[in-house]
């Protein structure tokens, strides 16, 4: 079976993979490019038990299950289910709530619906992705609920402080990180930079004081006055802010905010999208698992 390329329209997804035996198959194809290899025995020819999702090779017997280690592992919900749902997530540039979901999917509980959400939330960053490179922008924002009694400026009463990395790329934005902090103090600022960003890169952050060990650790650090910028009309940062301003919009349009134990999921997830923005495919993969490098997250994991 030839791999298939990215389903354009959802009246193409859907004749594509119109029930769980086309999903299998897909999964087969991901997992044995030129066609099946028995792990034990690299015997060619395997019966198939659909409904265990498990392959069995006709020369040894060994089964191999067509969905480990992606995040239907184990799972007792129709494939199509997930294969809906990840194609919803990967191509609608929103995003979609758990009540949208169930919604258009017809399912039943909206525990369902909220599960598959924050199961393929947890597919979407790789442990093992690259620093951001060349040049870039850093700022910090506060996200969260209002809250009367706040201060304004860095008073982060009620509100979660989160960081945020923007690569440069001519006059656009490249690839962006976010990130939730306890606060924005020195030491918390220069661990996200290092761990975003490569060493010797040009970073342009504002005026803040917690930016001030970036030089000294390596970075060709480029701080501007907010007072500076105000008096030749230029805002500073435009990439960070821009991606700041659509954050917000986002998570309280789309999931009409989110909590603190949940947050940084819903950053991930945003990421995930600017990111891949122009890669439908990889997208779709990639929550479904067929290119991850690490284990799919548990109901435990994402509960607890």
């Amino acid at each position: 079976m030839e791999r298939l390329d990215f389903p354009m329209s959802i009246l193409e997804f859907q004749r594509r993979f119109a029930d769980d035996a086309a999903c299998l198959d897909y999964l087969a194809m991901s997992r044995w490019p030129e066609g099946f290899c028995c792990p034990g025995c690299g015997g060619r020819r395997a019966w198939v038990l659909a409904r265990r999702h498990l392959w069995e090779c006709a020369a040894c017997g060994r089964q191999t299950s067509v969905t480990a280690g992606t995040i239907m592992d184990h799972t007792h919900l129709p494939l199509t289910l997930w294969f809906w749902s990840a194609y919803l997530m990967a191509t609608h540039t929103p995003g979609i709530s758990a009540v949208q979901l169930q919604r258009q999917l017809g399912i039943s509980r909206y525990e369902t619906a909220w599960f598959i959400l924050h199961k393929l939330r947890r597919a979407m960053i790789a442990p093992e992705r690259g620093l951001l490179a060349g040049e870039a922008e850093v700022d910090e924002a506060f996200v969260g609920g209002r809250n009367p009694g706040r201060r304004g400026g860095r008073d982060r009463t009620g509100k979660a402080v989160v960081a945020v990395a923007v690569e440069v790329r001519g006059t656009g934005s490249g690839r962006i990180r976010l990130q939730a902090l306890p606060n924005a103090n020195g030491d918390t600022l220069l661990g996200f930079v290092q761990a975003t960003i490569r060493p010797a890169a040009i970073v342009h952050t504002d005026g803040w004081s917690g930016y001030r060990y970036l030089k000294a650790a390596g970075y060709d650090h480029r701080p501007v006055s907010q007072h500076y910028r105000l008096a030749d009309r230029k805002l500073i940062l435009p990439r960070a802010h821009r991606a700041i301003s659509n954050l917000k919009t986002w998570i309280a349009g789309t999931h009409r905010g989110t909590s603190v134990k949940h947050l940084q999921v819903y950053l991930d997830e945003f990421t995930f999208r600017h990111n891949r923005r122009r890669t439908p495919m990889a997208a779709f993969q990639t929550l479904l698992g067929l290119s991850a490098h690490h284990p799919p997250a548990t109901y435990r994991e994402i509960t607890t």
